[in-house]
């Protein structure tokens, strides 16, 4: 299945890059792919537990499991003025 992963603030800065296009295995749930990210750039070990999700702009639990074609958007807090 293929899956659109939209990257924000610190994951767009630490990719380089605004999406990543992955290949995933049916049943995997938004935090698998988090945890994935995380895992290849440890970097983000800080945002793990603090950035919240979205599929199809829409918010998510973390146990929520992605179908083919979804568009995922991992979300820091951000702050500014």
């Amino acid at each position: 299945m293929m899956v659109k992963v939209r990257l924000f603030a610190i994951y767009q800065e630490v990719y380089n890059r605004p999406e990543l296009v992955l290949d995933i295995a049916p049943d995997t749930k938004v935090k698998d792919i988090l945890e994935k990210i995380v895992k290849d750039k440890l970097e983000l070990a800080p945002w793990l537990k603090i950035t919240r999700f979205a599929v199809n702009f829409n918010f998510v639990s973390p146990d929520y499991i992605l179908k083919d074609g979804d568009e995922v958007a991992f979300i820091p807090p951000v702050s500014g003025g």
